[in-house]
Protein backbone atom coordinates (compact mmCIF):
# COMPACT_ATOMS: atom_id res chain seq x y z
CA UNK A 1 0.00 0.00 0.00
CA UNK A 2 1.40 3.65 -0.45
CA UNK A 3 2.29 5.26 3.30
CA UNK A 4 -0.38 7.95 3.84
CA UNK A 5 1.15 11.49 4.97
CA UNK A 6 -1.34 13.55 7.07
CA UNK A 7 -1.90 17.08 5.38
CA UNK A 8 -2.82 20.35 8.07
CA UNK A 9 -5.81 22.21 6.48
CA UNK A 10 -6.26 25.62 6.72
CA UNK A 11 -9.64 27.13 7.47
CA UNK A 12 -11.04 28.58 4.44
CA UNK A 13 -8.01 26.52 2.44
CA UNK A 14 -9.11 23.48 -0.01
CA UNK A 15 -6.78 21.28 1.06
CA UNK A 16 -3.95 20.07 -1.19
CA UNK A 17 -3.93 16.26 -2.41
CA UNK A 18 -7.12 14.93 -0.23
CA UNK A 19 -8.50 14.39 -3.99
CA UNK A 20 -7.97 10.91 -6.07
CA UNK A 21 -7.90 11.71 -10.16
CA UNK A 22 -9.01 8.35 -11.79
CA UNK A 23 -8.06 7.70 -15.37
CA UNK A 24 -10.09 5.14 -16.88
CA UNK A 25 -7.63 4.21 -19.67
CA UNK A 26 -9.67 3.49 -22.81
CA UNK A 27 -9.03 4.58 -26.29
CA UNK A 28 -11.98 6.73 -28.30
CA UNK A 29 -13.22 3.51 -30.45
CA UNK A 30 -13.83 1.74 -26.91
CA UNK A 31 -16.72 3.61 -25.63
CA UNK A 32 -19.72 2.22 -24.81
CA UNK A 33 -21.66 4.75 -27.56
CA UNK A 34 -19.30 3.69 -30.18
CA UNK A 35 -20.35 -0.13 -29.84
CA UNK A 36 -23.13 0.48 -32.35
CA UNK A 37 -20.75 1.46 -34.75
CA UNK A 38 -17.32 -0.07 -34.36
CA UNK A 39 -17.44 -3.68 -33.29
CA UNK A 40 -14.60 -5.26 -30.91
CA UNK A 41 -13.50 -7.11 -34.10
CA UNK A 42 -12.54 -3.72 -35.77
CA UNK A 43 -10.28 -2.41 -33.07
CA UNK A 44 -7.07 -3.59 -34.10
CA UNK A 45 -7.92 -2.27 -37.50
CA UNK A 46 -8.39 1.35 -36.26
CA UNK A 47 -5.79 4.64 -35.60
CA UNK A 48 -4.97 4.25 -31.71
CA UNK A 49 -4.55 7.09 -30.42
CA UNK A 50 -3.87 6.25 -26.21
CA UNK A 51 -0.73 6.70 -26.55
CA UNK A 52 -0.01 10.39 -27.69
CA UNK A 53 -3.64 11.32 -25.31
CA UNK A 54 -1.69 9.01 -22.21
CA UNK A 55 1.10 10.93 -22.31
CA UNK A 56 -0.36 13.88 -22.07
CA UNK A 57 -1.61 13.06 -19.21
CA UNK A 58 1.78 11.59 -17.99
CA UNK A 59 3.36 15.10 -18.44
CA UNK A 60 0.24 16.78 -16.94
CA UNK A 61 0.95 14.74 -13.70
CA UNK A 62 4.74 15.19 -13.50
CA UNK A 63 4.89 18.54 -14.18
CA UNK A 64 2.26 19.32 -11.10
CA UNK A 65 4.23 16.26 -8.79
CA UNK A 66 0.87 14.18 -8.43
CA UNK A 67 0.07 11.05 -8.79
CA UNK A 68 -2.93 9.17 -9.76
CA UNK A 69 -4.37 5.69 -10.81
CA UNK A 70 -5.09 4.46 -14.32
CA UNK A 71 -7.89 2.14 -14.42
CA UNK A 72 -6.79 -0.44 -17.95
CA UNK A 73 -8.52 -1.92 -20.53
CA UNK A 74 -7.08 -5.54 -20.62
CA UNK A 75 -7.15 -5.36 -24.55
CA UNK A 76 -5.23 -2.47 -23.93
CA UNK A 77 -2.50 -3.98 -21.92
CA UNK A 78 -2.04 -6.87 -24.64
CA UNK A 79 -1.08 -4.02 -27.52
CA UNK A 80 0.45 -1.59 -25.83
CA UNK A 81 2.51 -3.21 -22.87
CA UNK A 82 5.05 -0.73 -23.08
CA UNK A 83 2.69 2.13 -22.19
CA UNK A 84 1.72 0.54 -19.14
CA UNK A 85 5.02 -0.51 -17.85
CA UNK A 86 5.69 3.34 -18.63
CA UNK A 87 3.01 4.87 -16.00
CA UNK A 88 3.70 2.43 -13.20
CA UNK A 89 7.34 3.09 -13.98
CA UNK A 90 6.02 7.11 -13.33
CA UNK A 91 4.66 6.30 -9.44
CA UNK A 92 0.70 6.19 -10.51
CA UNK A 93 -1.16 3.36 -9.44
CA UNK A 94 -2.81 0.72 -11.88
CA UNK A 95 -6.01 -0.70 -11.51
CA UNK A 96 -8.46 -2.70 -13.93
CA UNK A 97 -11.06 -1.76 -16.42
CA UNK A 98 -12.57 -5.06 -17.83
CA UNK A 99 -10.91 -6.89 -20.73
CA UNK A 100 -13.61 -5.75 -23.14
CA UNK A 101 -15.31 -2.69 -21.97
CA UNK A 102 -18.39 -4.62 -21.78
CA UNK A 103 -20.92 -3.27 -19.37
CA UNK A 104 -20.95 -5.71 -16.20
CA UNK A 105 -24.75 -5.97 -16.57
CA UNK A 106 -24.48 -7.27 -19.65
CA UNK A 107 -22.87 -10.35 -18.61
CA UNK A 108 -23.62 -13.44 -17.01
CA UNK A 109 -21.34 -14.46 -13.72
CA UNK A 110 -18.95 -16.66 -15.85
CA UNK A 111 -18.43 -13.88 -18.27
CA UNK A 112 -17.44 -11.56 -15.90
CA UNK A 113 -15.23 -13.41 -13.65
CA UNK A 114 -13.46 -14.48 -17.11
CA UNK A 115 -13.04 -10.85 -18.38
CA UNK A 116 -11.67 -9.72 -15.14
CA UNK A 117 -9.15 -12.60 -14.98
CA UNK A 118 -8.02 -11.81 -18.26
CA UNK A 119 -7.74 -8.34 -17.97
CA UNK A 120 -5.89 -8.41 -14.39
CA UNK A 121 -3.45 -10.72 -16.17
CA UNK A 122 -2.84 -8.94 -19.02
CA UNK A 123 -2.04 -5.76 -17.33
CA UNK A 124 0.40 -7.37 -13.98
CA UNK A 125 2.23 -9.02 -16.78
CA UNK A 126 2.64 -5.52 -18.46
CA UNK A 127 3.68 -3.60 -15.92
CA UNK A 128 5.03 -6.31 -13.12
CA UNK A 129 3.09 -5.00 -10.57
CA UNK A 130 0.24 -6.64 -8.76
CA UNK A 131 -3.17 -4.72 -9.17
CA UNK A 132 -5.59 -4.09 -6.70
CA UNK A 133 -8.42 -1.90 -7.76
CA UNK A 134 -11.25 -2.71 -10.21
CA UNK A 135 -13.54 -0.08 -12.16
CA UNK A 136 -16.39 -1.31 -13.91
CA UNK A 137 -16.83 0.29 -17.65
CA UNK A 138 -19.56 2.59 -17.27
CA UNK A 139 -19.73 2.37 -13.57
CA UNK A 140 -21.86 -0.53 -14.14
CA UNK A 141 -22.33 -2.31 -10.90
CA UNK A 142 -25.41 -1.34 -9.49
CA UNK A 143 -28.75 -2.87 -7.78
CA UNK A 144 -28.93 -6.56 -7.68
CA UNK A 145 -26.05 -7.28 -9.02
CA UNK A 146 -24.03 -7.92 -5.57
CA UNK A 147 -22.31 -11.17 -7.19
CA UNK A 148 -19.91 -9.43 -9.03
CA UNK A 149 -18.01 -7.71 -5.99
CA UNK A 150 -18.15 -11.60 -4.44
CA UNK A 151 -16.44 -12.62 -7.67
CA UNK A 152 -13.71 -9.55 -7.50
CA UNK A 153 -13.00 -10.40 -3.66
CA UNK A 154 -12.25 -14.07 -4.74
CA UNK A 155 -9.71 -12.67 -7.76
CA UNK A 156 -7.27 -10.78 -4.94
CA UNK A 157 -8.93 -7.27 -5.46
CA UNK A 158 -8.79 -5.04 -2.24
CA UNK A 159 -10.99 -2.25 -3.72
CA UNK A 160 -13.77 -1.57 -6.15
CA UNK A 161 -14.70 1.88 -7.45
CA UNK A 162 -17.84 1.07 -9.91
CA UNK A 163 -20.74 2.98 -8.08
CA UNK A 164 -21.82 6.09 -9.07
CA UNK A 165 -24.58 7.14 -6.97
CA UNK A 166 -26.48 9.10 -8.95
CA UNK A 167 -29.21 8.86 -11.06
CA UNK A 168 -28.59 8.24 -14.89
CA UNK A 169 -30.39 6.59 -17.32
CA UNK A 170 -28.04 4.27 -18.31
CA UNK A 171 -25.57 3.93 -15.07
CA UNK A 172 -25.61 4.98 -11.48
CA UNK A 173 -26.84 3.49 -8.06
CA UNK A 174 -29.01 6.34 -7.01
CA UNK A 175 -29.97 5.36 -3.19
CA UNK A 176 -26.40 3.86 -2.59
CA UNK A 177 -23.71 5.68 -0.06
CA UNK A 178 -21.76 8.21 -1.20
CA UNK A 179 -19.01 7.59 0.83
CA UNK A 180 -16.67 4.29 1.86
CA UNK A 181 -18.60 1.10 2.83
CA UNK A 182 -17.53 -2.50 2.65
CA UNK A 183 -19.50 -5.29 0.12
CA UNK A 184 -18.90 -9.06 -0.74
CA UNK A 185 -19.34 -9.80 3.45
CA UNK A 186 -16.52 -6.87 4.29
CA UNK A 187 -13.90 -8.60 1.95
CA UNK A 188 -13.76 -5.74 -0.43
CA UNK A 189 -13.73 -1.65 0.10
CA UNK A 190 -16.23 0.10 -2.15
CA UNK A 191 -15.09 3.69 -3.03
CA UNK A 192 -17.89 5.36 -5.11
CA UNK A 193 -17.41 8.49 -7.09
CA UNK A 194 -17.90 11.54 -5.50
CA UNK A 195 -21.45 13.35 -5.75
CA UNK A 196 -23.05 16.78 -4.37
CA UNK A 197 -25.95 15.82 -2.06
CA UNK A 198 -28.04 18.81 -2.07
CA UNK A 199 -31.72 18.50 -0.43
CA UNK A 200 -32.91 15.39 -1.51
CA UNK A 201 -31.53 15.37 -4.28
CA UNK A 202 -27.82 14.48 -5.67
CA UNK A 203 -25.85 16.13 -8.06
CA UNK A 204 -23.04 14.57 -10.18
CA UNK A 205 -19.53 16.20 -10.45
CA UNK A 206 -16.66 13.69 -10.06
CA UNK A 207 -15.45 13.83 -14.09
CA UNK A 208 -15.85 12.74 -17.13
CA UNK A 209 -19.05 14.74 -19.21
CA UNK A 210 -20.16 16.34 -16.01
CA UNK A 211 -16.35 18.69 -15.77
CA UNK A 212 -16.72 18.72 -19.68
CA UNK A 213 -20.07 20.25 -20.23
CA UNK A 214 -20.21 22.04 -16.36
CA UNK A 215 -17.91 25.46 -15.62
CA UNK A 216 -15.01 24.90 -13.92
CA UNK A 217 -16.68 27.13 -11.20
CA UNK A 218 -19.50 24.55 -10.51
CA UNK A 219 -16.86 21.59 -10.53
CA UNK A 220 -14.21 23.83 -8.01
CA UNK A 221 -17.64 24.78 -6.12
CA UNK A 222 -18.45 20.79 -6.01
CA UNK A 223 -15.40 19.79 -4.74
CA UNK A 224 -14.57 22.53 -1.91
CA UNK A 225 -18.31 21.37 -0.68
CA UNK A 226 -17.77 17.69 -0.60
CA UNK A 227 -14.70 18.24 1.20
CA UNK A 228 -16.27 20.33 3.55
CA UNK A 229 -18.67 17.47 4.09
CA UNK A 230 -15.53 15.32 5.09
CA UNK A 231 -15.51 13.37 1.70
CA UNK A 232 -12.45 11.89 -0.04
CA UNK A 233 -13.67 13.09 -3.90
CA UNK A 234 -13.22 10.45 -6.00
CA UNK A 235 -12.70 11.85 -9.81
CA UNK A 236 -12.17 10.66 -13.28
CA UNK A 237 -11.30 11.26 -16.79
CA UNK A 238 -10.88 9.38 -20.05
CA UNK A 239 -7.36 10.18 -22.77
CA UNK A 240 -9.94 10.59 -25.47
CA UNK A 241 -11.64 13.68 -23.33
CA UNK A 242 -8.40 15.51 -23.63
CA UNK A 243 -8.63 14.72 -27.98
CA UNK A 244 -10.53 17.23 -29.67
CA UNK A 245 -8.99 15.88 -32.96
CA UNK A 246 -10.07 12.62 -32.47
CA UNK A 247 -11.88 10.86 -35.28
CA UNK A 248 -15.71 11.59 -35.66
CA UNK A 249 -18.20 8.47 -35.37
CA UNK A 250 -21.56 8.60 -37.07
CA UNK A 251 -23.34 8.07 -33.63
CA UNK A 252 -26.69 9.20 -33.20
CA UNK A 253 -27.41 12.85 -31.60
CA UNK A 254 -27.75 12.08 -27.77
CA UNK A 255 -24.60 9.88 -27.47
CA UNK A 256 -22.80 12.55 -30.39
CA UNK A 257 -23.25 15.44 -27.57
CA UNK A 258 -22.76 12.96 -24.41
CA UNK A 259 -18.75 12.46 -26.67
CA UNK A 260 -17.72 14.97 -27.84
CA UNK A 261 -19.09 18.14 -25.56
CA UNK A 262 -16.23 19.94 -23.98
CA UNK A 263 -13.50 18.51 -25.46
CA UNK A 264 -11.53 21.49 -26.46
CA UNK A 265 -11.51 22.59 -22.62
CA UNK A 266 -11.20 19.32 -20.93
CA UNK A 267 -7.64 19.71 -20.61
CA UNK A 268 -7.36 23.56 -19.23
CA UNK A 269 -9.93 22.35 -16.96
CA UNK A 270 -7.96 19.72 -15.17
CA UNK A 271 -5.10 21.07 -15.17
CA UNK A 272 -6.67 24.12 -13.33
CA UNK A 273 -8.48 21.51 -11.20
CA UNK A 274 -5.06 19.73 -10.05
CA UNK A 275 -3.38 23.13 -9.40
CA UNK A 276 -5.64 24.20 -6.63
CA UNK A 277 -6.57 20.49 -5.46
CA UNK A 278 -3.53 18.26 -6.32
CA UNK A 279 -4.38 14.50 -6.47
CA UNK A 280 -3.48 11.31 -5.26
CA UNK A 281 -3.95 7.66 -6.21
CA UNK A 282 -7.30 6.01 -4.66
CA UNK A 283 -5.01 3.70 -2.72
CA UNK A 284 -2.90 6.36 -1.06
CA UNK A 285 -5.71 8.69 -0.49
CA UNK A 286 -8.03 5.37 1.32
CA UNK A 287 -5.29 3.64 2.65
CA UNK A 288 -6.12 3.75 6.28
CA UNK A 289 -9.35 1.22 5.15
CA UNK A 290 -7.14 -1.05 3.16
CA UNK A 291 -4.83 -0.85 5.65
CA UNK A 292 -7.51 -1.94 8.26
CA UNK A 293 -8.49 -4.96 5.77
CA UNK A 294 -5.02 -6.06 5.48
CA UNK A 295 -4.52 -6.15 9.38
CA UNK A 296 -7.57 -8.06 9.50
CA UNK A 297 -6.96 -10.61 6.95
CA UNK A 298 -3.63 -11.17 8.98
Amino acid sequence: MFPLTDIAVMPGVPPRDRIAISIDLEDYFQVEAMAGVIGRAAWASLPARIEANAAILLDLFAAASVRATFFVVGWLARRFPRLIARIAAAGHELGCHSFWHRPVFGLARDEFRDDTRRAKEAIEAAAGVRVHGYRAPNFSIRAGMEWAWAILADAGFSYDSSVHPVHHPFYGAAGAPRWPHRVAAGRLWEFPLSSVAIAHHRLPMAGGGYWRLAPLAYTRWALRRALREGLRPICYLHPWELDPGQPRMPLRPDRRFRHYVGLATAETKLRALVAEFGCQPIARLFAPELDAAQREAA
